[in-house]
């Protein structure tokens, strides 16, 4: 069986050489186009001397000609240039992988419209621990019903544009559909001043933005002499990234369907 071959958008960022490296340690695929903005630095070199391993695709600024050369498109970069690689890859008839958070409502409609024509993976986080961490948190929600007050603190790097994340934002759905409340309804972004008492209904969040923290998330239940954590720490990037090839292996052969990594990991 060929190995399925992905592109990489973003290729000279953080995100996007862990992707590469990921990608070129993985037996079942190959690094097929590597894409950086026009002016980059790394236009011109190959994916290869960004990680320091052998690899000779060329960085492009054109998504569209380098499609032809991929099967999926991995995607952690803004909203605004998501979509356009989206409609880009639809046209194409290539699926892509969506690690992108930030998303409006709107965005999120044209992610399912394309679905429908190609196969995507749209996930707020592509680790597969946290995606374990979503699953305990909808048990937890369930047996922790009653008398919990729930709050949802998350930490990230310093040049993270969104907030909360999106992985907490998922977290507190989750929590919120166990419970059977609607989290635009149930959701506290902020408190300050006199806020009075807390709303049992509600559901707490709590953002902090510093250094170079990758990613901590924690769900709090808090009851009367006992509180439950959920947890989960990134230290690297690299659990997004093989997280991310789990996905590209996921949707090798598909035609089209809109998944996550639920679905990837066999957790429905």
């Amino acid at each position: 069986m060929s190995a399925t071959r992905i592109g990489v958008v973003g290729a000279g960022g953080r995100m996007g050489r862990m992707l590469i490296e990921a990608a070129l340690k993985d037996e079942q695929l190959a690094v097929g186009a590597a894409f950086d903005m026009p002016g980059s630095p790394v236009i011109g070199k190959t994916a290869g001397d960004l990680v320091g391993m052998a690899c000779d695709v060329l960085v492009t600024d054109d998504v569209a000609a380098g499609l032809k050369n991929i099967d999926c498109l991995i995607d952690f970069t803004r909203p605004q240039g998501t979509l356009q690689h989206l409609e880009l890859c639809r046209q194409a008839g290539v699926g892509i992988i969506i690690g992108t958070t930030g998303f409006e409502a709107e965005g999120k409609e044209a992610i399912a419209a394309a679905a429908r024509e190609i196969p995507v993976v749209f996930a707020p986080n592509m680790a597969v621990g946290v995606n374990l961490v979503f699953k305990l948190l909808e048990t937890a929600a369930s047996i922790l019903n009653q008398g919990y007050d729930i709050e949802i603190v998350e930490a990230h790097h310093r040049l993270k544009i969104d907030a909360p994340s999106g992985t907490a934002l998922r977290m507190g759905e989750v929590v919120a559909g166990a419970l059977g409340r609607d989290l635009a309804e149930c959701a506290v972004y902020g408190r300050e001043g006199v806020t009075g008492e807390r709303d049992p209904s509600t559901i707490g969040f709590a953002t902090v933005r510093g250094g170079d923290i990758v990613g901590d998330h924690t769900v709090m239940f808090c009851g009367l002499g006992e509180r439950v954590e959920v947890t989960h720490k990134a230290s690297s990037r690299m659990p997004y990234a093989l997280g991310s090839m789990r996905a590209a292996r996921f949707i090798a052969g598909r035609k089209s369907g809109l998944f996550d990594m639920q679905d990837v990991l066999g957790l429905r």
